[in-house]
């Protein structure tokens, strides 16, 4: 069964709340279940836990004046920022001072992220976040590696997140999710392992895709966005536990996501607008199951619903355009400009292993992201 198959069928039972086992020898194959318990349990060695916590990013962004707009963080640690050492260098501070750069407008930024968070999570979470913002203007979602690692029933995590994008489209705000990392570039984590993690990973993330389009959000694929230039470049875009991104690394997410974000806002950059595709660039217009096959292959790649003819759906689904966009250069934050506290503008203002579906294998390196 193919990627895009595999996508639709797992978004489309999550819709209808169903679930399963299949056989752990379906899901291990010829590797075996004694050589991949073997290499988690070596990964969970390796692999650190150096951080007591993640910075609080939560504040307003940019020194320009009108109504600020309303950015909620929700996710994991990656959301959270985990391995950043200053609040500045999230992800969801990164995309806050891109907006207000490009803006001239202020951002106020709510993050409600929790490290080790999983998408069961996110319904709570948005519930913390709307007691303070009641009409969020972009929701930014990081989630799915920790539904990897714990072997989460991968048609359960997808509903979580589809009835959260549900929820926040229904308050009128734009939903952008990164979709679930592909784990096998964590080089810690050694093969067959690696492998696996590769592809549940993957499989995840285009189910993603399907539900949060179907919802009405935009997805953009994280894919192995750090993993080809992790070997030259280890210490600078990994952590010191070789497994959450540095602040450089957490740059590049920012950047990947900015464009989308700026285009869900309708701000104008240097490719944030809801433009036709361009087949030249592997753009294009088609099935939302087959565009989530398709973005997973390359990190940065934007899918959103669209019409075909006035019509939302065709005979195999929700329409969806898929584009590749070119990311805005994200204005470095300057460390010494103060964050103020979300809602108190003054002068000082700154601008797999497998899941339970797929049988009972062994636990993934048990560091929660």
């Amino acid at each position: 069964m193919g990627r895009a198959r595999r996508a639709r069928r797992i978004a489309a039972t999550a819709a209808y709340g169903g679930g399963g086992l299949a056989a752990a020898g379906a899901a291990l194959g010829a590797l075996g279940y004694g050589v991949i318990k073997a290499e988690a349990a070596l990964a969970r060695r390796v692999i650190g836990r150096p951080f007591d916590d993640s910075p609080d990013d939560t504040g307003q962004y940019g020194a320009g004046g009108g109504t600020p707009y309303e950015i909620v963080v929700l996710g994991d640690s990656s959301a959270a920022g985990l391995g950043a050492d200053h609040a500045h260098q999230t992800v969801g501070a990164i995309v806050s001072h891109g907006v207000a750069a490009l803006t001239g407008r202020p951002v106020r930024l709510t993050n409600r992220a929790v490290v080790g968070a999983e998408s069961s999570d996110l319904e709570r979470q948005l519930a913390n976040a709307l007691e303070e913002v009641l009409h969020p203007d972009v929701v930014l979602v990081l989630v799915g590696a920790n539904d990897v690692t714990h072997r989460i029933d991968r048609f359960a995590a997808v509903r979580h997140l589809e009835q959260t994008v549900r929820r926040v489209r229904a308050l009128g705000g734009e939903v952008v999710v990164g979709t679930c990392p592909d784990l096998g570039t964590i080089r810690p984590i050694h093969q067959p392992l690696r492998a696996l993690l590769k592809r549940w990973s993957r499989d995840l993330a285009a189910a993603q895709t399907v539900a949060v389009v179907e919802a009405g959000g935009r997805t953009v694929s994280l894919g192995d966005l750090l993993g080809p230039e992790f070997t030259e470049r280890p210490h600078e875009l990994f952590s010191i536990d070789r497994f959450h991104p540095s602040p450089a690394g957490y740059a590049r997410v920012g950047a990947a996501l900015l464009p989308t974000v700026c285009a869900a806002l309708g701000v104008w950059g240097a490719d944030t607008v809801d433009r036709a595709p361009e087949p030249r660039r592997g753009e294009g217009v088609g099935p939302v199951a087959v565009a989530a096959g398709q973005a997973v292959l390359e990190p940065g790649t934007e899918v959103s619903p669209t019409e075909v003819a006035g019509e939302a759906r065709g005979p195999r689904g929700r329409w969806a355009v898929l584009l590749r966009r070119r990311h805005d250069t994200v204005p470095a934050p300057d460390p010494s400009e103060p964050i103020t506290e979300a809602g108190t503008p003054g002068e000082d203002d700154a601008a797999e292993a497998p899941s339970a579906s797929e049988g009972a294998a062994p636990s993934a390196p048990d560091a929660r992201t």
